[in-house]
């Protein structure tokens, strides 16, 4: 009996069975591979590179990558990780090249103890005005975080895109940006409290707004 075509089979396949048919040269499981992650692929560099022409390199660069390492796939991660994984990988060398610092680290030596400082403290601190879960679905709320992701620092965004948005483990993150585990979840946590302050100064009801507590550390 012939191989059934995937506009045949019944349901959709999974990632897995996908990546499989692609791994046994079925050149259509590899064109559906693409359309469904590609948009999570261009996400994912456009929200870490900030850049629409970069973003797209990097998609490409992917799949190419993909293609060409079908074979080396050992499936101890979701088909998705591991092309996020790629995906982030192509990203950070472009970051790196822009800074013309193409085999050093991301971050200096002294990265590290920086981020161990004491967290700054909110400066605008209110109720808001309708429940987050229901503002998260809106459109308008939805652009005001990607603005505010846009002007986090880069080495905050990059933690919070892979652990946040992505959903790659706290060990991922850290392994991806070659970061320690202690190092990620200090900047995962500047990169919540700076999004959320910056999106209560939109979201929040002024008539709640509290003055924060006093900080003994900063002097006018």
């Amino acid at each position: 009996m012939g191989s059934t075509s995937l506009a045949e089979a019944s349901g959709s396949p999974t990632d897995l069975e996908l990546f499989r048919r692609a791994r046994d040269g079925q050149w259509e499981a590899f064109e559906a591979l693409v359309s469904r992650f590609e948009p999570r692929v261009f996400g994912l560099a456009r929200r870490i590179l900030q850049q629409q022409q970069d973003a797209e390199d990097v998609t490409q660069q992917t799949f190419l990558s993909v293609l060409e390492n079908l074979d080396r796939f050992r499936e101890e991660a979701s088909v998705a990780t591991w092309i996020l994984r790629i995906a982030t990988n192509h990203a950070l060398k472009i970051l790196r090249k822009r800074r013309g610092l193409a085999t050093v680290p991301l971050e200096g030596q002294d990265a590290s103890r920086a981020d161990d400082s004491e967290l700054r403290r909110p400066e605008f601190i209110a109720q808001w005005r309708d429940d987050p879960a229901d503002l998260a679905q809106q459109a308008e709320v939805k652009r005001l975080l990607q603005e505010a992701l846009e002007q986090l620092d880069e080495k905050y965004r990059l933690v919070f895109v892979l652990r946040d948005v992505e959903g790659f483990s706290t060990q991922e993150t850290a392994e991806l940006l070659g970061l320690s585990v202690s190092n990620v979840k200090v900047r995962l946590l500047r990169a919540r409290l700076q999004l959320r302050e910056r999106l209560t100064r939109a979201l929040g009801d002024e008539s709640t707004r509290m003055e924060p507590p006093p900080d003994h550390h900063h002097e006018d």
